[in-house]
């Protein structure tokens, strides 16, 4: 079966946005995140939501996403 086939035979999942709100953390708790998100080349937000993908990827659970091969080290 070539890509092509094997992608269209693939259920399609539609995109949606992620709405965190109300999270309240001490300062040095957010300056380490800012920091970190910034080393790492990215926003906060993406920061976090790879921090939640790997965690849900080690518990064993399975999902798409905007994830690249490595993105969310060996345990995907």
């Amino acid at each position: 079966m070539s890509s092509l086939a094997a992608k269209q035979s693939l259920p399609r999942e539609s995109r949606v946005d992620v709405m965190l709100t109300g999270g309240r953390v001490m300062s040095g708790f957010r300056e380490q995140l800012f920091d970190a998100a910034n080393r790492a080349g990215m926003t906060p937000n993406e920061f976090c939501l790879q921090a939640a993908a790997e965690k849900l990827a080690s518990s064993g659970r399975t999902f798409s996403g905007l994830f690249h091969p490595g993105d969310l080290g060996a345990s995907r």
